[in-house]
C-alpha cells in the first residue's frame, strides 16, 4: 500500500477521531495534518508496522497528547459538530445545551484519558488495542476509564442538583 491510498482510505476516520479528542474541527484538521505529514516521512517504518493504522493512530494520539502542553484549551472554545446550519427542529436548544455541557466536562479531563475514553467508545478499541496506542499497561487504560467515567458522573450528578 502506498501512502497515497492509505490516506485516502483512513484520513476522514482519523479526522472523525482527531475531533473527538479535540473537541474543534479545525484543530482537529491541524492535528491530523500535522501527523499525516509525520507519517509520510515515516512511510517505511509505517508500512513495517504490524498493522499500519493502529500504528497512526497512535502517532495521532501522541502527536495529540504531547501538543502545545495543554496551552490549546485555553483558546479554544469546545463547540458542538457540524458547523453548518441545521434544519430547526421543535426546540433544540436542550439538545445543544446538553452536548455543550459534555463537551466541557470532556475538556476537563486529563488528556490521556479523554484518548481512553473516546478509544473506547468512539472508536471501540479492546483493551489491548488501547493500552498499545497509549503505550501503558492494560490495567492502566481500565484504571484511567474509571477514573474518567467517575468524574463525568460526579460532575453529571452535581450539575442535576
Amino acid at each position: 500500500m502506498t501512502y497515497e491510498e492509505f490516506a485516502d482510505s483512513r484520513l476522514t476516520a482519523l479526522l472523525r477521531y482527531a475531533v473527538m479528542l479535540t473537541g474543534d474541527s479545525h484543530l482537529a484538521q491541524d492535528l491530523v495534518q500535522e501527523t499525516m505529514v509525520r507519517v509520510q516521512l515515516n512511510w517505511r517504518r509505517v508500512t513495517r508496522a504490524d498493522a499500519p493504522e493502529q500504528y497512526v493512530r497512535r502517532m495521532l494520539t501522541n502527536q495529540y497528547l504531547d501538543w502545545q502542553r495543554g496551552s490549546w484549551v485555553r483558546r479554544v472554545l469546545l463547540r458542538a459538530e457540524p458547523e453548518e446550519a441545521v434544519a430547526a427542529r421543535v426546540d433544540h436548544a436542550e439538545a445543544t445545551a446538553d452536548r455543550d455541557q459534555v463537551w466541557s466536562w470532556l475538556a476537563r479531563l486529563p488528556r490521556r484519558q479523554r484518548a481512553a475514553l473516546v478509544l473506547r467508545y468512539y472508536e471501540d478499541l479492546p483493551d489491548a488495542e488501547i493500552a498499545e496506542v497509549l503505550g501503558c499497561a492494560v490495567g492502566t487504560v481500565r484504571s484511567m476509564i474509571s477514573r474518567a467515567l467517575a468524574t463525568l458522573r460526579a460532575e453529571f450528578v452535581e450539575a442535576r442538583t
